[in-house]
């Protein structure tokens, strides 16, 4: 399959669109631009952690709205890791400063990873097959792990503060945008190129995809499904693992319920690009995260609402999201 020949290029242009639209508006260009480079960056955190569930809804079939405990999860980690760093967070060396985050997002990946194994043996694989259970013992399970959190952390909001290289702003002409929401959106970008190539490139891809379409052909073939999919979950908890170290240092603090209040924007952006689509996903979310930060800056009475409208407009145009079924 070539991808980028069959792709239909009218959804990703809606990203540019609503910017050069929303200019007018804004009035100001310095203004817009860094609303606009706060909006992507922001879609980006949200995208990273939205494709893992993309992946397990759209390979899976599996509707896991206890996605929310493994965003909460990493971010936690994170401030333990990052706490027993304070003298490379606090160095004015980027580099310093990489060296602590990466250990913390490794270590979050590796922990959410762990995690999502024992949740796929212990409460999705007894509900393969039936959505309506999937929703209520998945939230379920999110509500026993925000509350095994609280047991280790605590139930108070905890500061996740940004290294010090990494905080403040880089000017492009007059327009100021801060460092961090760039890193966002290069370790988005990184993220999205990383699992396309692994779905369209690899052998794992096609057979995962094969799986999909015929699960009894492939497994005569002698692969083990079961197997690649249990993988698939743990990359989908890997994903909502990084997510929430990304998450946790854009708001710059962390409380257990987290993820639950981040799951709400997730299923909007699924819905938004067609629920099961990596692409889609990356556009909702950059609509989402674009439309946020336009919309609190020129009506910020409406910004609680301007995510369901949003929703609400993609699905007059496409009813089934912008790249339906498109893996």
């Amino acid at each position: 399959m070539n991808l980028l020949k069959d792709l239909d290029w009218k959804p990703l242009a809606l990203v540019p669109l609503l910017a050069l639209l929303v200019l007018p508006l804004v009035g100001s260009p310095t203004t817009w631009v860094t609303l606009t480079v706060a909006g992507l960056a922001m879609g980006m955190i949200i995208f990273i952690i939205a494709s893992g569930l993309t992946l397990v809804f759209g390979l899976m079939d599996v509707l896991n709205f206890g996605h929310g405990v493994f965003i909460a999860l990493g971010a936690f980690v994170a401030t333990s890791v990052l706490g027993s760093m304070a003298d490379w967070t606090a160095s004015d060396s980027l580099w310093r400063n990489l060296v602590a985050v990466l250990p913390a997002m490794v270590v979050a990946i590796a922990v959410a990873s762990a995690v999502g194994l024992a949740f796929e043996r212990w409460i999705v694989r007894p509900v393969y097959g039936d959505h309506l259970k999937q929703i209520l013992i998945t939230m379920g399970g999110m509500i026993i792990g925000e509350e095994l959190i609280k047991v280790v952390w605590g139930p108070l909001q905890i500061p996740l503060p940004l290294p010090e290289a990494m905080r403040g702003s880089v000017y492009l002409g007059d327009a100021a945008v801060e460092k961090y929401r760039a890193l966002a959106v290069v370790v988005g970008l990184a993220v999205f190129a990383l699992l396309l190539w692994t779905l369209t490139r690899t052998k794992l891809g096609l057979l995962i995809r094969a799986g999909v379409q015929d699960r009894e052909m492939v497994e005569s073939l002698g692969y083990r499904i079961h197997r690649l999919f249990v993988g698939v979950f743990v990359a989908g908890s890997a994903l909502a693992g990084l997510g929430g170290v990304m998450w946790g240092m854009y708001q710059q603090s962390v409380v257990p319920q987290m993820g639950a209040q981040v799951n709400v924007l997730i299923f909007i952006v699924l819905i938004i690009g067609g629920l099961g689509s990596t692409t889609g996903a990356l556009v909702g979310a950059l609509l989402v995260g674009l439309v946020a930060n336009y919309t609190g800056f020129l009506a910020p009475k409406m910004a609680l609402f301007s995510n369901i409208l949003l929703m609400l407009a993609v699905l007059l145009w496409r009813p089934q999201g912008v790249y339906a079924l498109s893996k």
